[in-house]
């Protein structure tokens, strides 16, 4: 199949296809004319890309697992070859905890600076209202 098959059959755009070809994830043949060609196991490889990229996953770390990525999802969790899967996947885990360690900082330091601008306005609307008052 052509690329603009592979990309109806999978929801994937062609550039993303070409993108994971680039990166070794993805292998096609060239016609006489150029174009690339896809077997029908590149339909389980982009899917299965795709999958593990919306989970948190880098290029670099399903490359651990490409041996597998030929199969259908159920039978790639089960893959001889995906020994590598689970401490990947507890590595960016481990990664992704870490991140939302400091963004719960960040929104942490946000909320006591919100509550503080609050309060320094509530304060200066109450001196104000006072000042008025005493020219009154």
């Amino acid at each position: 199949m052509q690329i603009g098959e592979l990309s109806e059959r999978t929801g994937v755009s062609r550039r993303s296809i070409r993108y994971y070809e680039q990166k070794g994830l993805l292998h096609a043949h060239r016609t006489g004319k150029g174009w690339r060609e896809y077997d029908d196991a590149a339909v389980n490889r982009v899917r299965n890309v795709r999958e593990l990229l919306q989970a948190g996953l880098t290029v670099d770390d399903i490359q651990r697992v490409a041996p597998c990525l030929g199969m259908e999802m159920a039978a790639f969790m089960a893959c001889r070859d995906a020994d590598h899967a689970i401490p990947m996947y507890e590595e960016r885990l481990a990664i992704i905890d870490d991140k939302m360690a400091v963004l719960e900082q960040h929104r942490q330091e946000l909320l006591r600076r919100i509550a503080r601008l609050r309060q320094n306005s509530a304060n200066a609307g109450l001196a104000e209202l006072l000042r008025h008052a005493q020219d009154a």
